[in-house]
C-alpha cells in the first residue's frame, strides 16, 4: 500500500514538471509573436508590400526616306500586329496556355510559319505536355520522372541548360516526329516558338504578316483571357519607287524574327537596343541608322515581388525616327536605270558568243561643285533569270581596270613631279624595251602630240614618257629594243598624285562600305609603270573616277560625295517635310598641287576629245548644246573560266558638263565585252550621251514648269 501510495504522489509532481514546461515554451512563443508584431512588425509588412519598378523601351517607326525634290522614296506601311509581353518571373507551362488560348483566335498554320518549327520546339511541347499529365505531382517530383532517364554519371558537373538539353534529347524520336501531331498542335507550337522569344516586360511579336481584321478583332476583344498579348500596330518598310535601289544603295532592315545580327548584339545592345530590334544592315539603312532608329517609348512598369504588374506609366513618350532627304533624284534615276538596261541587253543580244562575260553597266552622276550624287546606277544581267537586275552598289565596291580615262591624271602627275611642262610634245611611235612586246597608242596617227593634243586623241606613247622619266629614265625618246628598270619609288609617287583625285583611295561617300581600289603589286619593271600610267594596272571604282574627274571640272577641289543632303525632324503630317535638324554641307577634302594654268590644260584636252574633229568622243558630243568635256577609256582584261583566259576589253567614259560652270559630271564603266564583240558604236559612249542628253532635257523642262507656274501666280 505504502508503494502505491509513493507512486501516487510523484506522478502529481511530474505531471506538474510538464505544464511548467508547456508554460515556459508558450510563454516565448507569446514573446515571440509580440517581438514580429510590436517590434519588427512594420518592417516586415513593408517587405510584404514592396514593388520592383522596371522600365521597357517600346520601338517606333524609323525615318522616312525622301529624294532631292521631296518625293517619298521609303515609308512604313502600318500593320495589325499581335504582341506578347511577359511578366517577370514567367513559367513555360504559362506560356504554352497562352499559345493553346492564342491559337482560337489567330491563325499561324501555313506552310510559311510550319516549316520554321524545329526538333526542339516539338520536344518541349511534349515535354510540357507530359508535366500536365502529371499535375497531381509537384514539379520536382514531375522533374525527377523525367531525369531519372538520364544516367547519373552523366548528371555531374552539369548546369541546370545542359541538363534540360539532356532532358529533352531522352524523349523518344517516335514520340516527337511530326506526324504525330495534328495541324492545331503544330500552331500550338509555332506560336509558343514565338512567345519563347519575348524577354521579360519587352513586347515581342507573335504575328504582323496577314493580320486580318477578324483576327485583329477577336484578339482585342479577348485581352482578358490572353495575359500579355495585346492587338496593336506596327509598321513595315515600303518602298514607293518598287526595286531602285532597294537594297544596293538604300539597304535593308532585319525582320522582327531575326532582330539584331549575332555578330552585332554586344554593340548594338550597349546603345539601348533590344534583341528583338530591326535595325539596317546595309546601305543608307545601315548608315543612318541612328537618326532613322528613333527615340523608344518608355514604360516603367511597377511590379510585386512574384512578378505581378499591378501599374506602368509612360515616362518617355516615343518618337519616330529623323527622316532623310537625299541628293538622289529619283525620276533621273529611274532614266538612268532604264538606259544602262537596254544598253547592257541590247550589246549581250548583238553577240552572245563573244560577249559572254559582258554582265554589268555601272554609271554614278554627281554635282562636281557640291558631291551631291544625282544619280547613281548599276545593272546586272543574271544569265540564269535572263533578266537585268539592279546592282547600284557596284559603282562604290566592285573595281576595274579604267584605261585611258584616268590620263587626265597621268599629265597631271607629269606636270607636278616636273618631268614635263605645258606644251612638252612627243612623237607618237611604238616604245619598245629589251626583251617585251612593243607598246604604242590604238590611233597610229597621231604623230607629234602636246599634253593637249595626247588627251584629245589618246597618245599611250606621251604617257609612257611621262610614267619612264618619273621612274628614272632619261633616254627620251627611249631607244628601243633597249634594257631598263625604273625606281621602284616611283610607284608610291605617282599614286600619290593620282590619290589627290581620288583614285587608289576612299572618297569618303556617306556608306556602309566602299572599296578603296585594287593596287597592284610596285615592281621595278618599266613596262608595268608604263601600263599604270595608262589605267592598264590599278583598278577603281566608277565611284572614284566620278570624284577624279570631279575634281578636274570644279577647278581642283576634291569634294566628298554623299548621298543624304537633309535629316529632317519627323512630324504627323504625311505631305511635308519636317524641320531641317541637319543639313549635309559641301566638304573639300584637299585641293590638288597642280596650278591653275596646268589644270587648264588638262580641261582644253578634255573639251578637244569630246568637241574636237578627230577627238575620242567627237561623234557622240560634237554640238551638243550643254557643251560637253571629257576622257574615254578602253582596258583590256583578262577573264579565266575552267584555266582558260578569254580576253576581253572594259570601255569607260568621264566627263562634265557644261565646261564653264559645270553643274553635273559623270563616269561610265561597262567592262568585259568580248574582245572581237561586234558592236553597234561604243556602248559606254552612248550611254554617256544619253545619260547627259536626259539629264538636260529633264533640266529643261523644269524650267519650263517653272516659268509656267511663275506666269500664272502673275496673271491672278
Amino acid at each position: 500500500m505504502k508503494e502505491k501510495k509513493k507512486k501516487r504522489a510523484q506522478l502529481p509532481f511530474r505531471t506538474n514538471i510538464i505544464f511548467f514546461i508547456i508554460f515556459l515554451l508558450f510563454s516565448a512563443l507569446i514573446f515571440q509573436l509580440g517581438v514580429v508584431q510590436i517590434l519588427n512588425g512594420e518592417e516586415f509588412q513593408e517587405e510584404i508590400d514592396r514593388t520592383i519598378q522596371d522600365i521597357t523601351k517600346i520601338p517606333v517607326p524609323r525615318g522616312k526616306i525622301y529624294d532631292t525634290n521631296g518625293n517619298l522614296v521609303v515609308d512604313n506601311k502600318a500593320l495589325y500586329s499581335i504582341t506578347y509581353t511577359p511578366p517577370k518571373g514567367v513559367q513555360a507551362q504559362d506560356r504554352l496556355e497562352v499559345a493553346e488560348k492564342l491559337a482560337e483566335f489567330i491563325s499561324m498554320d501555313s506552310k510559311e510559319y510550319l516549316d520554321k518549327i524545329t526538333d526542339r520546339d516539338i520536344r518541349e511541347y511534349v515535354y510540357l505536355k507530359d508535366l500536365e499529365k502529371n499535375e497531381g505531382k509537384s514539379t520536382e517530383e514531375q522533374e525527377e520522372t523525367y531525369e531519372e532517364r538520364i544516367p547519373d554519371e552523366k548528371k555531374e558537373d552539369l548546369s541546370n541548360a545542359e541538363l534540360y538539353r539532356l532532358v529533352l534529347d531522352s524523349i523518344p524520336d517516335e514520340d516527337v516526329a511530326v506526324e504525330n501531331f495534328t495541324k492545331q498542335e503544330l500552331e500550338v507550337i509555332r506560336i509558343k516558338k514565338e512567345l519563347d522569344k519575348a524577354y521579360s516586360l519587352t513586347p515581342q511579336i507573335v504575328k504582323n504578316e496577314n493580320v486580318t481584321p477578324e483576327e485583329y478583332a477577336l484578339v482585342s476583344e479577348n485581352l482578358d483571357k490572353l495575359p500579355g498579348i495585346n492587338a496593336t500596330t506596327d509598321w513595315d518598310r515600303e518602298y514607293l519607287y518598287d526595286q531602285t535601289l532597294r537594297g544596293s544603295i538604300l539597304g535593308n532592315v532585319t525582320s522582327h524574327e531575326a532582330g539584331i545580327p549575332a555578330d552585332e548584339i554586344q554593340q548594338y545592345m550597349s546603345r539601348g537596343y533590344s534583341r528583338n530590334d530591326r535595325v539596317g544592315t546595309s546601305g543608307l539603312e545601315k548608315q543612318y541608322e541612328e537618326v532613322l532608329r528613333g527615340r523608344k517609348e518608355q514604360i516603367e512598369y511597377t511590379t510585386t515581388k512574384t512578378g505581378v504588374i499591378i501599374d506602368s506609366e509612360t515616362i518617355v513618350k516615343g518618337e519616330r525616327g529623323k527622316d532623310l532627304v537625299l541628293t538622289l533624284d529619283m525620276e533621273f534615276q529611274q532614266e538612268v536605270d532604264r538606259i544602262l538596261e537596254e544598253e547592257l541587253e541590247k550589246a549581250i543580244k548583238l553577240d552572245p558568243y563573244n560577249n559572254k562575260f559582258l554582265n554589268d553597266a555601272l554609271a554614278v552622276v554627281m554635282n562636281p561643285q557640291t558631291g551631291e550624287l544625282i544619280s547613281v546606277s548599276g545593272k546586272t544581267y543574271n544569265r540564269e533569270k535572263n533578266q537585268v537586275v539592279d546592282a547600284a552598289n557596284k559603282n562604290l565596291q566592285a573595281t576595274y581596270l579604267p584605261g585611258s580615262s584616268i590620263k587626265g591624271a597621268t599629265v597631271l602627275a607629269g606636270f607636278q613631279s616636273g618631268v614635263i611642262k605645258p606644251g612638252t610634245t612627243y612623237y607618237d611611235k611604238p616604245i619598245q624595251i629589251k626583251g617585251t612586246p612593243p607598246k604604242r597608242s590604238l590611233n597610229p596617227n597621231i604623230g607629234y602630240a602636246n599634253d593637249i593634243k595626247a588627251l584629245k586623241q589618246s597618245s599611250n606613247v606621251y604617257m609612257f614618257n611621262i610614267a619612264l622619266q618619273m621612274g628614272g629614265e632619261t633616254r627620251i625618246p627611249f631607244p628601243n629594243n633597249s634594257p631598263t628598270s625604273i625606281d621602284i619609288n616611283a610607284w608610291q609617287e605617282f599614286r600619290n598624285y593620282f590619290r589627290q583625285f581620288g583614285l587608289g583611295g576612299p572618297t569618303g561617300v556617306d556608306f556602309p562600305y566602299e572599296e578603296p581600289g585594287l593596287v597592284g603589286k610596285s615592281e621595278p619593271n618599266a613596262g608595268l609603270l608604263m601600263d599604270f600610267a595608262i589605267g592598264q594596272y590599278d583598278q577603281y571604282t566608277t565611284l572614284q573616277l566620278a570624284q577624279y574627274v570631279s575634281t578636274i571640272a570644279n577647278g581642283g577641289y576634291r569634294v566628298r560625295p554623299h548621298f543624304v543632303k537633309e535629316i529632317r525632324e519627323p512630324i504627323a503630317s504625311q505631305e511635308e517635310l519636317g524641320p531641317v535638324y541637319k543639313s549635309i554641307n559641301t566638304e573639300y577634302l584637299n585641293r590638288i598641287q597642280m596650278s591653275e594654268s596646268e589644270l587648264a590644260r588638262v580641261q582644253e584636252g578634255f573639251r578637244q576629245a569630246f568637241q574636237s574633229q578627230g577627238g575620242t568622243a567627237y561623234s557622240y558630243f560634237a554640238g551638243k548644246d550643254y557643251d560637253a568635256v571629257g576622257k574615254t577609256g578602253t582596258a583590256e582584261h583578262s577573264v579565266w573560266e575552267n584555266k582558260v583566259e578569254y580576253k576581253t576589253i572594259n570601255r569607260s567614259i568621264v566627263g562634265y558638263a557644261p565646261q564653264d560652270d559645270p553643274e553635273v559630271a559623270f563616269a561610265v564603266i561597262v567592262p568585259n565585252i568580248g574582245i572581237n564583240a561586234k558592236e553597234d558604236g561604243n556602248v559606254s559612249n552612248r550611254i554617256a550621251e544619253r545619260i547627259l542628253d536626259t539629264y538636260f532635257e529633264m533640266q529643261e523642262a523644269d524650267e519650263e514648269d517653272s516659268e509656267d507656274g511663275s506666269n500664272e501666280d502673275s496673271d491672278e
